[in-house]
């Protein structure tokens, strides 16, 4: 087996490829030149990179020579414009899928992250499940069920696609944001701190990928990768103090405060050319009631389980944002 993952070099893609370098697989990386490759730096003299991105056809059909499996987690979070979302999460998907039908007696199997938000919130007593109707409530969101829906409609090879809620863990650069406010002695509670939500912790969702390239009971299935605990943001903001051992005082942030807020980030990242999860897009996911997921398919079908509790998880990522120096 062979492996080709896109996205490597980032906060998912890293832990995936710590993923498969822990159990040998062979795997090549897709790198733009431009990279930055401090997460992946032990594992580059083990793995053949390959210089281009998911937005260049040329350059996926050139690594996925000799491959037999591809895992899909190259995509955008955060942009400038919306155009962005849909040139990667949708175009670079297309890309992929392209690539993998040009070498269909080859690759065996496609993975693709896709999100939560693709699906789209739930109610807190009701957890989407895969069987429900998608959604999508932001662009963001929009742009990755599309991505999925080139998969499902277009792959003509053996697919599988991950839907993770909240990813948190070492090397995330979004939860930091909270851990320093608690630093700070600030805990925000956005809309109260009432909103629902499941996490994965990114190391569970690596183990996932990875399991999910080989087990024949995922093929042409979509999975919610995600623990069964749910906890709110208030709660989560409270572990977080907990762990850190850090007295705050609450800072709270009402839905109708977060909307001009989410539209002032928008001007500043226009403005600095510097794009940020906080804008008006993002202003529909958080006024949304519930962001929970059942992943009890997952475990029946694959026999897997995201076994970090959030409790764990904190702990973890606590410890190494400050043997990194990050807090």
């Amino acid at each position: 087996m062979k492996v080709l993952l896109t996205g490597a070099n980032g906060f998912v893609g890293s832990h995936i490829l710590d993923s498969l370098r822990a159990r040998g697989v062979a795997t090549t990386i897709l790198l733009r030149r431009i990279s930055d490759t401090r997460f992946i730096q032990s594992h580059l003299t083990h793995v053949e990179a390959q210089f281009g991105s998911i937005s260049d056809p040329t350059s996926l059909r050139n690594a996925m020579s000799g491959v037999t499996h591809v895992i899909h987690c190259a995509g955008l979070t955060k942009a400038l414009r919306v155009a962005e979302f849909y040139d990667v999460n949708q175009g670079g998907t297309r890309h992929v899928v392209e690539a993998v039908n040009q070498r269909r007696d080859q690759i065996q199997r496609l993975v693709h992250i896709s999100s939560l938000a693709a699906a789209g919130p739930s109610s807190p007593a009701q957890p989407a499940r895969e069987i429900d109707p998608p959604q999508p409530v932001s662009e963001y969101g929009r742009t990755k069920l599309a991505g999925e829906r080139e998969v499902t409609v277009k792959c003509q090879a053996s697919f599988v696609v991950l839907r993770p809620p909240s990813v948190y863990g070492p090397r995330d650069g979004e939860f930091l944001r909270l851990f320093k406010a608690v630093q700070s002695h600030l805990l925000p509670r956005f809309s109260g701190g009432r909103q629902a939500l499941s996490f994965v912790f990114v190391k569970d969702l690596a183990e996932a990928a990875v399991t999910a390239l080989t087990h024949p009971a995922a093929v042409g299935k979509t999975f919610f990768v995600a623990a069964p605990e749910i906890a709110t943001a208030g709660q989560l903001a409270d572990e977080i103090a907990a762990q850190m051992g850090s007295w705050t005082v609450p800072l709270p942030l009402p839905t109708a405060v977060l909307w001009p807020i989410c539209a002032l980030q928008e001007v500043v990242s226009r403005l600095t050319g510097k794009a940020n999860v906080l804008s008006r897009q993002k202003y529909a996911e958080l006024r949304a009631a519930a962001w929970v997921c059942d992943p009890s398919r997952l475990q029946k079908e694959l026999g897997f389980a995201c076994g970090t509790n959030l409790k764990q998880g904190i702990a973890a990522t606590s410890a190494w944002y400050r043997e990194q120096g990050w807090l």
